[in-house]
């Protein structure tokens, strides 16, 4: 008999699915946050862009590369607020927003087809 599984562990359902969440939720986040007021924004891209920094300082491989993502997001947020560089970076994290909405959709979809194929 094979002992090939024809479906996804549970290890990668479990990893999609903390992807997909977390990814739609960041992107979310990042379209409230660039929605902010000038001084509210700065503030809420310097919280971000801490709690990144002290995420990279964790030795989990995942914790350390979301750090890194925070970190940029939220030096992208106080950047966007700048009066001179602010419109270029606000379409920059506009797009990267999009794109976080966009990883987490085809993750619950990996998600799902796998939960699907386990049934």
């Amino acid at each position: 008999m094979n002992d090939i599984q024809p479906y996804e562990s549970s290890n990668a359902l479990t990893k999609y699915a903390v992807t997909a969440i977390g990814s739609i939720a960041g992107g979310i986040g990042l379209f409230v946050i660039g929605g902010l007021g000038i001084i509210p924004g700065i503030i809420a891209g310097g919280v971000a862009t801490v709690v990144g920094l002290a995420s990279m300082a964790s030795s989990d491989k995942t914790d350390k590369n979301m750090g890194v993502f925070l970190a940029g997001a939220g030096a992208l947020t106080i950047a966007s607020k700048l009066p001179i560089i602010g419109g270029l970076v606000g379409i920059l994290s506009g797009i990267g927003a999009l794109s976080m909405i966009g990883i987490g959709v085809w993750n619950s979809i990996k998600f799902f087809k796998g939960l699907k194929a386990r049934s």
